[in-house]
């Protein structure tokens, strides 16, 4: 993930599921919470997310090593995910190929992955997150670690473990959701040059740069809103308004974190800047579609990102369930109380 930091001052098993009326109100996002739902917060149908699901697609995409654009892993994980959004249920794969130059010179062949749920449905919403990993652990502590690719068990696996999660949720019901969902996994988004962020911001996410001159949607018929999901598995993280989506999408924004606050999660989901971050999103929107980055931001260690970010420590001894799970039923409730 990501790139250019900079403070802004101003500013399923379908029986692991339960369904039914309302929000999946709970607490703060112990995983195997089982509170009842709370009808009188949100309306629409209630999914309850399963963590551990989530932690074990995670699981699975780090075994397959260090998942970095143009590797082996990356396209075992590329075929991996394409395999998934089918069995969970979307009605169409679409898979992108192309060539990237990223600032080292080479060109690298990608895949980006969308699973299209509802696929008949004209207003859809879109939810991504990039697979593939850092090929150099270069904010390791340790010099000799450095050139090292990382697991990206945080960045990188997170965001797609839970919108597989979603996806298994959603999918048995795809008939009936309240609009269309597009599942998006992008390629190439962590190939970035480290040094000088502000001067080779175009150097990161080259998949979602790609996506977006080649996207699947006509110019009058774009996703409402699009939701990037970047390191959302730390311990004890929180998720603060990231800057670039506060300056294109605010109304989306203050939904998102709005449901999660009525959803139970308001001391995890802040209602405060969190700086800006060259991610995905930020070409969604110079895309012309609406786009939010939920992302930690703000460690209480860091005071910027997690801090395994882009080092070996980046592993799944450090991924939170609690994490997942706050992060993971706040997009299962904000795409169930959509309205068509």
């Amino acid at each position: 993930m990501n790139k250019l930091f900079r403070y802004v001052a101003a500013m399923v098993l379908v029986s692991l599921f339960t369904m039914g009326l309302g929000a999946c109100r709970t607490s703060r996002g112990q995983a195997d919470d089982t509170s009842e739902a709370d009808t009188d917060t949100l309306g629409g149908m209630c999914l309850r997310f399963d963590a551990d699901s989530a932690y074990s697609y995670m699981e699975r995409q780090v075994a397959f090593g260090p998942r970095v654009a143009g590797t082996e892993p990356n396209r075992l994980c590329a075929e991996y995910l394409a395999a998934e959004l089918a069995r969970h249920g979307a009605d169409t794969i679409l898979v992108q190929k192309g060539t990237v130059v990223p600032f080292t010179g080479e060109p690298i062949a990608i895949q980006n992955i969308m699973g299209r749920f509802n696929s008949a449905a004209a207003d859809r919403i879109l939810l991504l997150a990039h697979y593939d990993t850092r090929p150099w652990a270069d904010s390791d502590d340790a010099e000799e670690n450095r050139l090292l690719p990382i697991d990206g068990a945080n960045d990188g696996a997170s965001g797609v473990g839970v919108l597989l999660e979603v996806a298994r949720g959603i999918g048995a019901r795809a008939d009936s959701l309240p609009v269309g969902v597009d599942i998006l996994f992008v390629d190439a988004e962590d190939y970035g040059q480290a040094s000088g962020f502000s001067s080779h911001e175009e150097s990161w996410a080259l998949g979602t740069q790609y996506w977006t001159a080649h996207m699947p949607y006509k110019t009058g018929n774009l996703p409402r809103y699009a939701i990037l999901l970047d390191m959302v598995g730390g311990m004890d993280a929180n998720f603060h308004r990231e800057y670039f989506s506060n300056q294109s999408a605010p109304q989306i924004v203050d939904k998102v974190w709005g449901i999660a606050a009525r959803s139970g999660f308001g001391d995890r989901f802040l209602n405060v800047d969190g700086g800006a971050v060259i991610d995905d999103h930020y070409y969604v929107n110079r895309a012309g579609i609406p786009a939010i980055d939920i992302i930690e931001t703000k460690n209480s260690v860091t005071k910027s990102f997690n801090p395994t970010w882009h080092t070996l420590q980046d592993n799944m001894d450090h991924i939170d369930k609690g994490t997942l799970r706050v992060v993971g039923q706040t997009v299962l409730n904000t795409v169930l109380t959509e309205k068509p």
